[in-house]
């Protein structure tokens, strides 16, 4: 979670962008582990405790723009609010906390989908990542080819947030942001291809996720 800081439990994060099957496979892995008799919080973000859900609305389908400090800021404070309610409180009582998304898809869609990677932009990122702690054990980054992404969105339907709503080119930088991030941190980041079938894809992460815990 933070350096020098132990907590009992085990905190893993999917990643990816759009259409990349987290959520799906977030619900899945959570599933086994308990099956096998873990305790899990599954959880998501933005959101997880009341206070980010309700900025989690604004934050993916308020009609007003937004500045890229801004969605960072709040992306940021529903984090806050996120560990402080729910994730640090699982760990500190040895759960496996399992979430939809975290620090990683702030830098990855603020930092370089909007930003185009600014390094001042990147920088003040970084800054209130550390301020707000909270990193993760294992982050499993699921990555599919762009056109598949776009299909199964489409196959979503519903009503595009807004970042389901940009541009390809959009997209494409936000990929490379988490490939820059894979990179960087091998020893954190598992990168999973989600484009087999989702019991195939589940199963190869369950794996990935037994050494981590093997591990301990």
């Amino acid at each position: 979670m933070a350096p020098g800081v132990f907590m009992p439990g085990v905190f893993i994060t999917l990643e990816g962008g759009e259409g990349a099957g987290k959520s799906t496979q977030a619900r899945l892995l959570a599933e086994a582990l308990r099956l096998e008799g873990h305790e899990v919080e599954l959880t998501r973000e933005p959101g997880g405790t009341p206070g980010a859900e309700a900025l989690r609305d604004v934050l993916l389908f308020g009609a007003a723009p937004l500045s890229r400090r801004a969605q960072v800021l709040g992306h940021m404070a529903a984090r806050a609010d996120h560990l402080d309610g729910l994730i640090r409180p699982a760990l500190a009582r040895g759960a496996i906390v399992v979430c939809d998304r975290f620090h990683d898809s702030t830098v990855a869609y603020q930092g370089y989908g909007l930003g185009m990677g600014d390094p001042a932009l990147l920088a003040f990122i970084a800054a209130i990542r550390e301020e707000v702690g909270g990193e993760p054990d294992l982050t499993l980054l699921l990555t599919v080819p762009p056109e598949l992404g776009a299909a199964r969105i489409a196959e979503r339907g519903g009503r595009p947030d807004r970042y389901e709503a940009e541009a390809r080119a959009f997209h494409e930088r936000v990929a490379d942001g988490f490939a820059a991030l894979a990179q960087g941190q091998p020893e954190r980041f598992r990168v999973i291809d989600a484009s087999p079938p989702q019991d195939q894809v589940a199963a190869t992460i369950l794996t990935v996720v037994h050494k981590r815990l093997a591990s301990r």
